[in-house]
């Protein structure tokens, strides 16, 4: 008989052991909800700040309609690259930077129907800092 009661008393031992420990998978859910909310904490501020910093040095800030239909005149396969052409050329033309930075909205904007199809025309805002550098983003509501 004393075999049968080491043998509850076991079990006993593990169900108050098993009650008392979180689940290994509600444990992995917590944390990584945890890491999450840190994340993009983190992002939005760092978004923050990079946007103040932008606010800050910005002399000038233009908006124009850049047309693209130039670029239809050439092969299916170079058009797209050929409209990322005509953005720059038209960038330089219109605000003499000493550089230019074509923001990944812009280009994704640009690439969205692939190589063969770029958009016609795009909106976008030309922002000109103190160093002469001159960084491309979507107008708003774009």
């Amino acid at each position: 008989m004393e075999k049968d009661e080491s043998k509850t008393s076991d079990e006993e031992e593990t169900q108050e052991s098993m009650e008392e420990e979180p689940m290994e998978g509600e444990e992995k859910e917590e944390t990584e909800e945890a890491e999450e909310t840190e994340e993009v904490e983190g992002l939005e501020e760092a978004e923050e700040a990079e946007e103040l910093e932008l606010e800050e040095e910005i002399v000038e800030e233009r908006i124009y309609t850049v047309p693209l239909r130039e670029a239809w005149r050439t092969p299916r396969q170079k058009r797209t690259p050929r409209a990322v052409r005509i953005l720059r050329s038209f960038i330089e033309r219109h605000m003499k930077p000493e550089s230019i930075v074509i923001t990944n909205e812009v280009n994704e904007r640009l690439w969205r129907r692939g190589i063969k199809k770029p958009p016609r025309k795009v909106r976008i805002r030309a922002l000109r800092d103190k160093e002469g550098r001159v960084t491309v983003r979507l107008a708003e509501g774009d």
